[in-house]
């Protein structure tokens, strides 16, 4: 593959605050990638995650440093050597992908060699709040099928009862997003089934969650921070249930689905996830949202604005990308 690198930073307008246990935001910043063929483009888009010591400078250095490796013809199997996983080359693999379609006329999953790919039911997200707050949250949202609650500090069962009181019907999965001890943990556990919790997502700290493999899990524990590409996959036997695999963690597609592999042959149940970002971050997730157990691909519903062509969400939930936007 020989193209032209181009580098943008967008920044979207969220339809609120958004908030988690590590803070805040009003807009999502992403870093779009863009790979120039004659008429043809194909396009990426990452988040940049200060979690994982990202961020969009740091981000569009490391996407800058393969300008001429791109120039000279740098395929996607050696992208996989060339770049750690990350939210940098996630723009890149993606953007390849979309390349590679229109080069061939044939969308990415067939040149993935996957099945056709239809809508999936995504969680919707309530972010960290007040227990009111995040009530009134829930009846807002009650008609959707299954929420995902966003915990992680003193005070979070009375904001789970707050969720399930004001959202009585819907499913509800949790992220602690690493806000938890293990003790914190043994008290809250034996009271999620009670509530209706299918799954709590990285309830420890990813480098401290030891505690998971002797503490006993009466639902599914889903493994996120602490996992990244299949080299993370075995460090996490015996303290999880489940595997949550964002693009921007594994570094694209192409190691996203090789993941999920590998996770469903270790007895893995998979999560799709997400960071927050436009329809353009959704539309590779869409492809390895096929037949997982829990889809989290939500983030375009937060926001007040999106692409000029963005992803369709209905009662059926996140439609495949369609052509003008990606794949």
């Amino acid at each position: 593959m020989s193209a032209a690198l181009e580098v943008e930073t967008r920044r979207f307008r969220m339809a609120g605050t958004f908030t988690i246990s590590r803070g805040s935001r009003t807009e999502a910043v992403v870093v779009e990638v863009r790979l120039v063929e004659g008429d043809r483009v194909g396009r990426g888009e990452c988040v940049p995650y200060s979690r994982y010591g990202e961020s969009v400078e740091s981000v569009t250095a490391q996407i800058e440093g393969m300008r001429a490796a791109i120039a000279g013809g740098l395929t996607r199997a050696a992208l996989q050597e060339a770049m750690p996983a990350g939210a940098a080359r996630n723009a890149l693999d993606c953007a390849m992908w979309d390349l590679e379609a229109k080069r061939t006329g044939r969308p990415v999953w067939q040149l993935a060699g996957l099945v056709e790919p239809g809508p999936v039911l995504t969680v919707y997200t309530l972010s960290l709040d007040e227990p009111e707050k995040m009530r009134a949250a829930a009846e807002a949202n009650a008609h959707r099928p299954l929420l995902k609650i966003k915990l992680g500090g003193p005070g979070d069962l009375d904001r789970l009862r707050a969720v399930r009181a004001g959202a009585p019907k819907a499913r509800l999965v949790l992220d602690a997003n690493e806000g938890w001890s293990a003790a914190d943990y043994a008290a809250i556990a034996p009271e999620l089934a009670d509530l209706g919790v299918e799954m709590v997502e990285q309830p420890l700290p990813a480098d401290d969650d030891g505690a998971l493999a002797g503490i006993a899990r009466p639902i599914p524990v889903c493994a996120d921070e602490a996992a990244h590409t299949r080299a993370t996959l075995p460090a996490l036997a015996g303290k999880y249930d489940m595997i949550n695999i964002k693009l921007d963690k594994t570094g694209g597609l192409t190691e996203a689905l090789a993941l999920k592999a590998a996770a469903e042959a270790a007895g893995m149940k998979i999560m799709i996830g997400c960071m927050v970002g436009s329809s353009l971050s959704m539309a590779p997730g869409v492809l390895a949202a096929q037949g997982a157990q829990v889809v989290d691909l939500d983030a375009p519903l937060l926001l007040a604005e999106d692409r000029d062509t963005p992803m369709i969400y209905d009662e059926a939930g996140i439609h495949p990308a369609p052509p003008a936007l990606w794949g």
